[in-house]
Formats: structure tokens, sequence, C-alpha cells
């Protein structure tokens, strides 16, 4: 068996072939039963957010597990492998397991140390336990991956006010703002008058960041206006105005800067939209959705700026280099947590032959119990009974402890071998039904 991850990110693919990959949460059970349904999927979890998707996998063959679900990402995509292979990474093993591990912590984000991954990560493991779709070795390594990126936040200062993609298209925004007047510098947004579409997280975030930069009033659209007002109680200092998403022309037309972060699968805001309307002055767009919710055909209106996901690598790279220090410190708890698991997983190799001994140990304790309770006669009480089977299973325990935890102990692949070897010869594990006594 072996761990497998294929995958794309920021790092490898634009947006435009990103979009094609996402999988929404509502397809997950059936992506993720197409996935195991292949004879050589044993495991699956998917990864899917705005800037990356990735299978997790154990596969029986690595060649063709690893082919099962390039065809699946091909099949899902509607992209020919040809066009899809040279954006896509794989991971195999130790490198499956190291990259998971940044993944979790927020080393591979593109906002380094964001804190919205770990929760995907949470919620990929969820998904994959909710729909059967992990067993025992892909459970533990993803929730071993959890742990590691609370610990990496917990124990260094990565998480101290690391941005998310949201505050960053909040500080785009202002940089952009800033460069139309001539500065090379973040401008207050409190003069820009802002629509924010949609009601999930990142529209969360985006609330809270356009507050903490004078942003003084939103109008917040979605497809339902309960959802919308659930949101906007949660900022009881910010003036929002909830509108359905069918008002969107009108905020188009009333707003200066609009950010958008929908689950729709298809652009909401396009170049056919835009001329129905008249607007006024100038509008930017800032699209933080993948699949993107704007149309790439809007930048060729007169008075619109747009831009998505891809283009906040320019407000990144003003505060990066201060972060890419406080990873270095990340790096080390990575590796030892990577060693971790990879240990239990080659410990693994021992099982087979641990069951068998105790197989062949408990085989033997009870036929001998058996014919030394036949010898006691009817006056051996059941209390008795009982003591004396205790006593003999405490005896079998008490022998496998030392060999048992120097089988599973750390250490070399032939090490481990070796020792497998011995303890199968010793105890003729292969030919355990012909002991005698």
């Amino acid at each position: 068996m072996h761990i497998a991850v294929v995958g794309l990110s920021h790092r490898t693919a634009p947006v435009e072939i990103r979009e094609k990959l996402s999988i929404p949460e509502q397809n997950m059970k059936i992506s993720l039963k197409t996935l195991t349904g292949n004879e050589q999927v044993l495991e699956a979890s998917i990864l899917s957010t705005c800037n990356r998707l990735e299978i997790y996998t154990l596969v029986r063959n690595q060649e063709k597990g690893i082919f099962a679900v390039k065809d699946f990402l091909s099949s899902h995509s509607g992209l020919p492998q040809e066009e899809l292979n040279p954006h896509l990474f794989t991971f195999n093993q130790e490198e499956a397991v190291s990259h998971l591990m940044r993944v979790a912590a927020g080393l591979d984000s593109l906002v380094l140390g964001e804190g919205q991954i770990l929760s995907q990560v949470k919620k990929m493991v969820r998904l994959g336990q909710e729909y059967q779709s992990m067993g025992p070795i892909l459970n533990r390594l993803l929730t071993q991956a959890v742990s590691t990126g609370k610990r990496v936040r917990s124990e260094t200062n990565l998480g101290t006010g690391a941005v998310s993609i949201s505050s960053a298209a909040v500080e785009l925004a202002q940089l952009k703002l800033g460069q139309a007047q001539g500065l090379d510098e973040l401008v207050s947004l409190e003069s820009e008058k802002v629509a924010v579409v949609g009601a999930g997280r990142m529209s969360r975030l985006l609330l809270q960041h356009l507050q903490a930069k004078g942003c003084s009033g939103v109008t917040l659209l979605n497809r339902t206006l309960k959802r919308a007002e659930g949101l906007a109680a949660d900022f009881p200092d910010m003036r929002i105005d909830c509108r359905l998403l069918d008002q969107l022309n009108n905020a188009l037309v009333t707003s200066s800067l609009v950010f958008t972060s929908t689950a729709a699968e298809e652009p909401i805001i396009d170049a056919s939209r835009l001329k129905t309307i008249s607007i006024n002055g100038s509008l930017r767009l800032i699209d933080i959705g993948v699949p993107r919710n704007i149309s790439a055909d809007v930048e060729a209106m007169p008075g619109v700026e747009s831009h998505d996901v891809d283009d906040l690598q320019e407000v990144v790279s003003r505060n990066q280099e201060a972060r890419q220090q406080i990873a270095l410190q990340a790096e080390s708890l990575l590796n030892e947590e990577g060693r971790l698991f990879l240990e239990w997983w080659e410990s693994l190799e021992a099982v087979p032959t641990i069951n068998k001994l105790r197989a062949s140990l408990e085989s033997i304790r009870s036929e001998e119990l058996m014919k030394a309770l036949s010898r006691m006669g009817p006056d051996f009480s059941a209390r008795e009974r009982k003591v004396v089977e205790a006593l003999s299973k405490g005896i079998i325990n008490k022998i496998l402890h030392t060999p048992v935890t120097k089988l599973r102990a750390p250490q070399t692949r032939s090490e481990r071998q070796q020792a497998l070897l011995a303890v199968e010869t010793l105890f003729a594990l292969d030919n355990s039904d012909q002991q005698d006594d």
C-alpha cells in the first residue's frame, strides 16, 4: 500500500484551471464514492479550497493508483490529461506526509500562516469520515495533520496577526485606490461605497477587515435575506444594508468597490450584465470566489477594474518576507510530526506477525487451561476457574509485552524485517497449526 497525494494549487495552476477542478461540498460524496470505487484506491479524502484541489489516497499500486486519480480529475474537469498534467503535482509516502503537514500549518498557503486552511483540513477529515471514504491509515494521517496545524499555531508566532485571503483582498483594494491617487501605499476605504456579495465565512472575514480599515457602511447581498441579516447582526457597529441577490444590478450602479465571494459555479457578473446598467464613475471589482464569480470579459468594459484571487500576490508579497522567518520556526515541528506518523506507518509491517504470535500463544494457553481445568474435577468453583483463566491471560500478556514493543519500536526497515523473521522462525508461526505439546 502507498500514500499518495495528487493535486494543484495557486503555485502550479492559474485560477481559470483551478476553478474547473473545484469540487463543491454538495458533490463531495459522489466524488469520494467514484474515487474509492476504483479497485486501486483503498482510501480517499479531498481538500477543495479557492487556492487548491488535493486528493489524498491510500492506493494498492503507486503508479496505477495515481493514474486512477488523474483520470478522475480529467473526467471531473473536462480537461484532457495532456492539458491537465502540467499543472498537477504528485507526492508519495514521506513527501505526501510532509506536504500535508505544511498545508495544515499554513506554510503552503498564498498568505503564509493563514488560519482558514486549518478549518478546511478539519472539514476534509469530517467529510471523509462522514462518507466513509477513509480507513485507519488516512484517518490517522489527517487527524494528526490537524493536531500539527494547531500545535504550530500554539507553539510559534506564525498564527499571530496572520492575514487571510479576505484581508489580502481588502488590502488589494486599498493598494489599488492608493495607486489611482499616485500613492504607493494603502489608503482608507472611508469614502468608498462598498458592496459584498455573499454571506459565507469569507464574507464574514471581509466585513471584519473592511470595518478595521475604516469602511463606514456596506451593502450585503445574498441569495437568502435571512442569512445576510444574521451575518450583519454580528457587526452592530457597522452600517450594513442587507439585500437579496436579485438587486445586484442596483448595487453595481451605486457602488465603487464590490467584493464577491459566493458558491456559484458560474460567473454572476459579466460584461453582458454590466452593459445593461449605467456605471457612475469607476467600478472596482475584487473576486475571491473559486470558481470565479466575475467573468474575465468584464476587463474590457470602460470604467471597470477587475481582480481575482491570483492578483492577491501583489499585496501578499509586501509582508511575506517577515513571515518567512517565523515560518522557519515551524519546520522542525512539522518534521517531528511527520516522523512520528511515518514511524507508526512503518510499525504496521509488524502487525501480521504480532497477530500470529498472539494467536499462537492464545491457542496454547487455551489448550493447556482446558487440560488443567479438566483435572480439577467438579469441586473447582466457577470463581476459581475465572481466577486461573485470568492468571493464564496475564502470563501471556506479560510474555508478549517485550517482543511486541520491540517489533513496533522505531528502527530501520531491514532491522525490523530481521526481527520479524526471527520471531516467525523461533515460534514457527508459518506452521503454527502443527505445534505439539
